[in-house]
C-alpha cells in the first residue's frame, strides 16, 4: 500500500493511493511542494506530472478523495462543496483522475488560507 503524508502549516495528514495509473505517476514524481489554491471545500495546487484525462475520470467526488486535474496539472483535496457544486455535493470545475483518499477526517484543511504552501511526501516505510 502506497502512503503519503501531505503537510499544510500546522496541518498533516495521510492518504492512501489507489493502484491506477495516476497514482503511479504522482508517486514517482514525489517529494514535491506548492502554493496551494483555494476553491471553495478544495485546495489545488500544479505538481510536475503530465498527464491525459483518465476514462474513468469524474467531477463529483466524495470528501477527502484526492484528484489530478489533467487541465492544469494539478493535484486536488477535496472535502466539502465547491463553487460549482449544487447543493452539497462535493463537484470538481471538470472531470478529475481520483487516484487516493485521505485518511482520517477530511475537513482538517478546513482553516488553510489559500496561497499556503503544500508539502507532499512519501510516508516512511511506506513502498
Amino acid at each position: 500500500m502506497r502512503t503519503i503524508t501531505i503537510r499544510i502549516g500546522e496541518v498533516t495528514a495521510q492518504a492512501v493511493l489507489y493502484e491506477n495509473p495516476t497514482a503511479e505517476a504522482i508517486w514517482a514524481a514525489l517529494p514535491f511542494s506548492a502554493r496551494g489554491n483555494r476553491w471553495g471545500d478544495e485546495i489545488y495546487f500544479e505538481v510536475p506530472v503530465r498527464l491525459p484525462q483518465a476514462a474513468d475520470a469524474r467531477d463529483l467526488l466524495e470528501a477527502g478523495e484526492l484528484g489530478y486535474w489533467p487541465v492544469g496539472h494539478a493535484f486536488c483535496i477535496f472535502w466539502g462543496p465547491t463553487p460549482a457544486s449544487r447543493g452539497d455535493e462535493i463537484r470538481a470545475y471538470s472531470p478529475v483522475n481520483v487516484f487516493g483518499r485521505l485518511e482520517g477526517d477530511p475537513c482538517v484543511f478546513e482553516t488553510t488560507p489559500d496561497g499556503a504552501v503544500v508539502i507532499v511526501e512519501r510516508q516512511e516505510g511506506a513502498k
